[in-house]
């Protein structure tokens, strides 16, 4: 074979290679294309700073991706912050705990298949050595009126929470407009006003979950528990899609399946702190 001959079959051997080569990786990245996981859709859950803070969410959100295959996306607030954003369509899910304005946004067309899931109870906390005296009473409004009496450092969430709800509703019903230095109103959420009640020893009002989460790292005392008024029930509900199209309603009914199953229930009820229970699970 002559010397351009050669050149010639060279040349298209190189071509027929390379034509291969590109072949070969568009085929390859076909495959991995092919391969990639899909994007799971998202779901946005408004919840309060004290499921958080409890570490329940993480528990139950990774089983509740897991088996219905869906990207959970927390935002931790105070109720009355969570329940905002569900009314403006940024939250798909709603899990707080204000039963009365929750029913009432149900009632105004806000939210959709509101279910209770579970509740706990609130506490009073204070410095060991109780300087109000609270000890031994019964009645979170006397135990309010004997702190503010005595003008005894109380911390107060302050963030229109379902805790700074019932907390004013208690100063309400006690007749008293808490002011002045012994009153601190922080804006924070449960987890950071128990660090600030904790720092300047002083009283406080709490859910007993966020707390026992918490109490090793504490040294506040509960100081009064166990009346009635004090039960905190939990509720899950979902945006209204007839206000807001956009929102993952699929998701938010899914999510909520998901906290009343027998499965959901059961997790619940097994989560601890510390060996002890934080929520009792009660969907009917």
């Amino acid at each position: 074979m002559g010397t351009l001959n050669k050149r010639k079959a060279l040349f298209v051997l190189a071509a027929v290679i390379a034509l291969a080569l590109v072949v070969s990786g568009c085929g390859a990245g076909n495959n991995a294309g092919d391969t990639e996981p899909k994007e799971k859709p998202r779901l946005i859950l408004a919840t309060t700073t004290s499921t958080y803070d409890s570490g329940l969410l993480d528990v139950l959100v990774p089983a509740f991706e897991e088996k219905y295959g869906y990207e959970v996306h927390i935002l931790s607030k105070g109720t009355g912050a969570s329940l905002e954003l569900g009314k403006r369509g940024d939250a798909h899910v709603m899990l707080v705990h204000a039963k009365d304005t929750e029913l009432q946004l149900v009632e105004e067309g806000y939210f959709v298949d509101r279910h209770d899931v579970m509740y706990n109870d609130f506490i009073v906390l204070g410095p060991s050595a109780d300087p109000a005296g609270i000890k031994g009473l019964t009645e979170a409004v006397e135990a309010f009126k004997k702190i503010a009496a005595a003008e005894q450092p109380f911390v107060s969430r302050g963030d229109e929470s379902g805790t700074h709800i019932k907390e004013k509703s208690i100063w309400a019903e006690a007749g008293i407009e808490p002011a002045g230095s012994w009153y601190s109103s922080v804006g924070q959420g449960m987890g950071d006003t128990l660090n600030v009640a904790n720092q300047m020893g002083a009283y406080t009002f709490a859910d007993r979950g966020t707390y026992i989460a918490m109490k090793n790292n504490l040294n506040l005392e509960i100081v009064l528990e166990g009346d009635p008024v004090l039960f905190n029930q939990y509720g899950v509900m979902a945006t209204n899609p007839d206000k807001h199209p956009n929102t993952n309603y699929e998701g938010a009914k899914a999510f909520i399946e998901f906290m009343i199953s027998s499965e959901g229930q059961g997790m619940i009820g097994d989560f601890k702190q510390h060996g002890e229970s934080l929520f009792t699970p009660n969907a009917a």
